[in-house]
């Protein structure tokens, strides 16, 4: 009985908390449950597989910098220098833009590439700008290698990372083509451009936003690592430095970035999350909800739609359902995370408290109500075709 009450109020502590920071909701989440479910030990070991682990640090340290190439990025001029040598028509450039932009993670960063958006708009509805920008903003966050909720939802699931995406593009191709055809349905005529092209502004910052995870699949591909975020972690400074480099950062200008960038939150959402996960496992409570006898198209579809949905976040959700599977059903494969991921994915891109979502609805005028009667269809074309996924896979 404890375990369900201890369960159940945790729940309700990472609802409050994470709408307003996330790791401060898992961290409280985290001691709410281990109150009413471990003793000192199992306590204290919790707090040992977190802090303790090399894996968990890494991928800390990994997930603080890579808000820093984004924010060097925007600071050097170099990710406007890309969006405005994207030589593309109107339609292709409405979601072009803003999944580009969606490479730079930080809260609310929907701000960043609306003005793009609403540059390449011009005359359309402000809720179809809306649906856009959040929409393809969250695109690549299905298989882009740098995305943190990625890489924190494949160590949740113990998978690899580059084993995990293929099973994940036909969620990306499927988000690219409903967003596309129906989004963006009757959109026409070509960008607006100010400048000459240049084939450099083009090139040099998509090589440094690509040799981070070039160098992390090659290094994993040729050594063996003992932690194989080593690989990441050495793909990520590179990067970093190779943006500082090219952008002439100094010291004073990389104080800007990360007090604008704010690394340390991202970071502090990894130890939560994982001390999260970790006093989950401990408490018993997956073996309890797996007793249930849910079927797993339930768990992972149903239940991962409705968490993404009332967290607005996805390594939330992640870190309840994949230890649930995996006490219900064994490891969970490539094809099942990518099933998982796709319905929490989509209940986060459509909920009201995503920061993304509501900043968009602010800077186009428009409203919540009809944000969200726009995206009724493409979501539900998205689940539908997820489900349909999961009935073959699970």
């Amino acid at each position: 009985m404890l375990t369900w009450i201890g369960f159940s109020l945790s729940i309700v502590v990472l609802l409050i908390l994470s709408r307003h920071q996330l790791a401060l909701g898992m961290a409280a989440a985290a001691v709410v449950l281990a109150a009413f479910t471990l003793g000192f030990p199992d306590m204290g070991r919790a707090l040992l597989d977190t802090f303790g682990d090399p894996s968990v640090l890494l991928l800390t340290f990994v997930v603080g910098l890579i808000p820093l190439i984004g924010g060097v990025l925007e600071a050097s001029g170099e990710m406007d220098r890309l969006v405005e040598n994207l030589r593309i028509g109107r339609k292709p450039f409405l979601a072009a833009a803003p999944a580009l932009l969606g490479m730079l993670p930080m809260p609310g960063g929907a701000l960043l590439s609306a003005p793009l958006v609403e540059r390449g708009a011009g005359e359309l509805p402000g809720d179809l700008k809306t649906a856009a920008n959040v929409w393809f903003r969250h695109g690549l966050l299905l298989v882009y290698p740098l995305g943190s909720s990625l890489i924190a939802s494949v160590a949740i699931a113990s998978l690899d990372l580059y084993g995990a995406i293929p099973y994940l593009l036909p969620a990306f191709v499927a988000t690219l083509l409903i967003g596309y055809l129906i989004l963006l349905r009757g959109v026409g005529g070509a960008g607006a451009y100010t400048g000459r092209f240049s084939l450099s502004g083009l090139l040099v910052p998509l090589g440094i936003i690509l040799v981070a995870p070039a160098l992390d699949l090659s290094a994993k591909t040729a050594f063996q690592l003992p932690y194989p975020e080593i690989g990441t972690a050495v793909g990520i400074t590179v990067s970093l430095f190779l943006a500082m480099g090219i952008g002439r950062l100094g010291p004073a200008r990389m104080r800007d970035v990360a007090l604008r960038m704010k690394p340390w939150r991202y970071a502090a959402i990894i130890l939560a999350m994982f001390l999260f996960l970790n006093v989950f496992q401990l408490s018993g409570t997956p073996a309890r909800i797996a007793a249930l006898h849910l079927s797993p198209i339930v768990l992972c579809v149903a239940i991962g739609f409705v968490l993404g949905l009332v967290t607005g976040r996805i390594q939330a959700p992640m870190s309840i359902v994949v230890p649930i599977f995996v006490t219900a059903y064994g490891a969970m494969s490539g094809p099942a995370f990518a099933v998982t991921y796709f319905a929490v994915y989509l209940g986060y891109l459509v909920t009201p408290i995503h920061p993304c979502v509501s900043v968009s609805v602010e800077y186009f005028g428009s409203s919540m109500g009809a944000y969200l009667r726009k995206m009724i269809l493409p979501v539900a074309v998205a689940l539908v075709l997820d489900l349909v996924a999961a009935g073959f896979i699970l």
